[in-house]
């Protein structure tokens, strides 16, 4: 529990059962009315093409297409956790080659499972001959 005293803790549940009803009403409401929200999502992409832009190339953006595109590769597990050791390798884990850019380091993982393996780089990745090694 995130609170000890009774009121406070009676507090944070009626605020939580909230969110949860309106995520529920939300995801209804998506789905009732998904042509309409389409069109909308389509105008507010129009009107705001310069923040979007701005928003992809902010770190925060970076990280949210990142971690989207792993969730859509299957990558299970703490993704957060993951995108910090992602961003902070600076060298393959197996032949220890130095990364001169992001497009160099690659998310290795197993394909059937989702499991994260390790940080390679793109020739380590696209060999896999490291694997005999292991």
């Amino acid at each position: 529990m995130p609170y000890k005293d009774p009121e406070k803790r009676r507090e944070y549940n009626k605020q939580y059962q909230k969110t949860q009803k309106n995520k529920e009403y939300k995801k209804e409401y998506i789905e009732n009315n998904e042509e309409h929200v389409k069109a909308y999502m389509k105008e507010y992409r129009q009107k705001n093409k310069e923040k979007l832009k701005e928003y992809r190339q902010s770190p925060q953006g970076i990280k949210s297409n990142t971690i989207n595109n792993w969730k859509q590769n299957s990558v299970i597990g703490d993704l957060d956790e993951l995108y910090e050791k992602y961003v902070n390798a600076d060298k393959c884990e197996i032949c220890k080659k130095v990364f001169n850019d992001t497009y160099d380091r690659c998310l290795d993982h197993d394909h059937e499972t989702g499991k994260f393996r390790q940080i390679l780089c793109r020739s380590c990745n696209t060999l896999d001959s490291w694997k005999n090694k292991c």
